[in-house]
């Protein structure tokens, strides 16, 4: 496959966006709409110490470059003290940068440099659950009547529920002789969202990071909260369990108004969450003013195989359906990239569904490596 012509072609594609973003007026701008993403896997992107490891000098390091693209806002993926059991998704510590990517110096001086360059920040933040590792949860493991108890959800008999990463949502802790709720790993402990503490611990340490400067925050899985607590078990279709009662909980609107209502008291900020979900009319409802600004349709956005029918009906979809601005991408840190997966070798094509991306109606997301053909690493 001839990277180099899909290189060109995909940047130039960038920066036409940008330049005719640019032709409007200022009274028609809201800067997320006016913007390309472009998502940072905080892993391996740029070592700037040999370590094997991306850092946050080193993503300094690339601000000139991300700037001739044409992007205007960087979505980083976890970068918070964690074991990484998930890749950071199991935040050990809320107000930490994890020193594999520098220290919190380090990410304020890639912040400012990133403004100076009129390029916004947003953060993967994760509040569904903790790492175990997490001081709220080592503290709530010791004893029944421990402050910190109800920060997470503890029982004495389990229901049916599964985890999503497979087996029981369950875990028994010898320390209480009781069990501990988990959607994903055992060693994410999920947050007890029915919980007013933990809603406003959230809530300031939200603000910290807006404090700091951030313009907003990519919301992972945000319609698991479990805010209803533990409800009836869930049905099995087919041999396999279906979430009904743990996802997608009455309270879970709340909840969003809580995080969203936080993002509202600082100008120009934005939020976007990836909603577990593949049905449009389930999208649809948690994007409002109130709620999220835009939200990830996977239905577009993970299809394994090119097929040009299903790309346009989803387009039509979204354009019918969606409230707000719809998302536009083909590629994250969770699918194989867009070369590998939907061009099939194909330059042609890599190259017409980059053009789709950046100029049909909505906000595009791009994942690093896609504008120079990078295959599967």
């Amino acid at each position: 496959m001839n990277y180099s012509k899909i290189g060109i072609s995909i940047v130039l594609l960038l920066l036409f966006f940008s330049c005719s973003k640019q032709k409007k007026s200022t009274s028609d701008k809201v800067w997320w709409k006016e913007s390309v993403f472009y998502e940072i896997y905080m892993p391996s992107y740029k070592d700037s110490n040999g370590d094997g490891f991306s850092d946050f000098k080193g993503l300094t390091s690339k601000l000139d470059y991300i700037k001739s693209l044409g992007v205007k806002g960087i979505w980083l993926t976890p970068f918070l003290e964690s074991p990484k059991v998930d890749n950071g998704y199991d935040v050990a510590n809320y107000y930490k940068v994890d020193p594999t990517y520098g220290t919190i110096e380090d990410f304020k001086l890639f912040l400012a440099e990133a403004h100076k360059k009129d390029i916004k920040i947003i953060m993967d933040m994760v509040v569904n659950h903790t790492s175990t590792d997490s001081k709220w949860f080592q503290e709530s493991r010791k004893s029944k009547d421990n402050p910190y108890r109800d920060y997470y959800i503890w029982k004495d008999k389990p229901n049916n529920w599964e985890s999503f990463f497979g087996g029981s949502a369950w875990e028994f802790d010898k320390n209480t002789n009781q069990y501990y709720y988990h959607q994903f790993d055992t060693r994410m402990a999920d947050l007890n969202w029915g919980n007013p503490k933990v809603v406003a611990e959230i809530q300031k340490m939200l603000r910290f990071w807006l404090d700091l400067g951030v313009d907003g925050f990519r919301m992972d899985v945000i319609n698991f909260l479990t805010t209803d607590g533990i409800t009836k078990d869930n049905p099995f279709k087919n041999g396999i369990q279906e979430h009904l009662n743990d996802i997608n909980q009455k309270g879970v609107k709340t909840a969003m108004k809580s995080i969203k209502s936080v993002v509202n008291e600082y100008e120009n900020r934005f939020i976007v969450g990836e909603i577990g979900s593949d049905k449009i009319e389930v999208l649809k409802q948690y994007q409002s003013p109130d709620l999220l600004d835009v939200v990830f349709n996977f239905n577009f956005g993970s299809i394994k195989e090119f097929s040009a029918k299903r790309i346009y009906d989803e387009l039509q979809s979204m354009e019918k359906n969606m409230q707000n601005y719809p998302t536009l991408f083909f590629g994250s840190h969770d699918m194989p990239r867009l070369v590998d997966r939907l061009a099939k070798n194909n330059p042609k094509r890599a190259e017409s569904l980059a053009a789709l991306m950046l100029t049909a109606k909505g906000v595009p997301f791009i994942y690093y490596g896609e504008e120079i053909g990078m295959e599967i690493l």
